[in-house]
């Protein structure tokens, strides 16, 4: 697939969503790095419509929930008008029992909507706590990066600074 990084034995170094498994060694940082990037541009792109989308989605739960109700308002009023034209005992009976199960349905609607709701925010936990992982990832390999370029900048420091005092010494000891 575009836009995914293989490491040098051929394997895909992504996980499911895009992001990072575990690659090879060599591979990591550009993997992570890529990972990041990715990232980046699609909280970007989701920032931009976050709120359209927000507004699309809610019309569309209250039109769903507003179906639902509407269809068992029709059928609560289907079993009134059998109710008015039934004398029998057993009829009766067995219009209660219909009225009692569409009381039960109408309630697991809304625990079903409830756990849908709850359900989506979990899935929306995971998704940020991956991203938030790959972005502490890639801090934590700039940090390393960074040790290294300063402690090889040190070092360079340190070799500079004994080559001057040897040049010194050797301007001096040639004098």
């Amino acid at each position: 697939h575009a836009g995914r990084s293989v490491c040098a034995s051929g394997t895909a170094a992504h996980g499911p969503g895009g992001f990072p498994s575990a690659p090879c060694p060599t591979c990591r940082l550009p993997t992570l790095q890529a990972a990041f990037a990715h990232l980046a541009l699609a909280f970007r792109c989701d920032m931009f419509t976050l709120q359209q989308r927000v507004e699309v989605e809610k019309r569309a739960r209250d039109a769903a929930e507003e179906n639902i109700q509407e269809e068992l308002a029709q059928c609560r009023a289907a079993l009134e008008r059998l109710g008015r034209s039934c004398a029998n005992t057993g009829c009766k009976e067995m219009l209660e029992l219909l009225q009692h199960n569409l009381a039960v349905l109408s309630a697991a609607v809304e625990r079903a909507t409830s756990a849908a709701e709850k359900l989506g925010a979990v899935h929306q936990e995971a998704r940020m706590s991956r991203a938030a992982e790959v972005m502490v990832q890639h801090v934590e390999n700039l940090k390393r990066h960074h040790m290294r370029e300063h402690a090889e900048l040190e070092e360079m420091k340190r070799l500079i600074q004994q080559n001057s005092r040897n040049r010194q010494l050797a301007e001096i000891q040639g004098e």
